[in-house]
């Protein structure tokens, strides 16, 4: 299995343990629908995505998975409160230019929020920026800076402030190492390369 589907497998296991059998789901910026279609056959959950790129819409298509290609604050306006038992947003925190409101929004339309994000305090994301004084490259972050996330990086630290700070409780939370893998039990914001949590009212 290569790394990428690795990480994704990882990923979409622990979210999948969170999720309850049969759930309304709501995945923000879903992408090509893997992980709502491993929701809908694992747990039989009743999903739905939203994402802006119109490729990856299609590719939910091909996949069976109901999806819609545009802005997601409004998509979410259109329903009210408590409407959806879970929603989504893995992968994508780091890319939205008002994080904040879309937190807010999806904690109106969700029971549930899980949010997952590779964390920019991650020591080789530190050592890699200090040594060659350029964007971070590693198994975290893998790309190129002219075609890469994140827009708006986030540490670990920082995120869990922003939930005190607002009052946001966290209901659980998952770090894994850089390898994707094994889960981090000691000073997550230095040793952790990914977070993964759940967030309520």
């Amino acid at each position: 299995m290569s790394k990428p589907a690795l990480k994704r497998t990882v990923d979409m296991q622990i979210i999948a343990d969170w999720v309850e059998p049969k759930a309304r789901v709501l995945d923000l910026g879903c992408g090509r629908g893997v992980l709502l279609e491993f929701l809908a056959q694992s747990k039989s959950a009743d999903v739905v995505g939203v994402d802006l790129d119109v490729d990856k819409i299609s590719g939910c298509i091909r996949r069976g998975v109901t999806a819609y290609q545009g802005d997601m604050m409004s998509f979410m306006q259109a329903f009210p409160d408590g409407h959806f038992d879970r929603v989504i947003c893995s992968r994508t925190l780091e890319e939205l230019s008002a994080p904040a409101a879309v937190i807010a929004e999806a904690l109106r339309v969700g029971r549930t929020l899980t949010v997952g994000f590779v964390n920019h305090g991650y020591w080789k994301n530190r050592f890699d920026f200090v040594w060659s004084g350029r964007k971070p490259r590693n198994e975290v972050y893998t790309t190129a800076w002219f075609d890469s996330r994140p827009a708006t990086p986030a540490t670990i630290a920082d995120f869990e402030e922003f939930c005190a700070t607002k009052e946001i409780k966290i209901a659980r939370r998952v770090y894994l190492r850089g390898d994707w893998q094994r889960r981090c039990s000691s000073q997550p914001n230095f040793f952790a390369g990914y977070a993964l949590y759940d967030l309520v009212k």
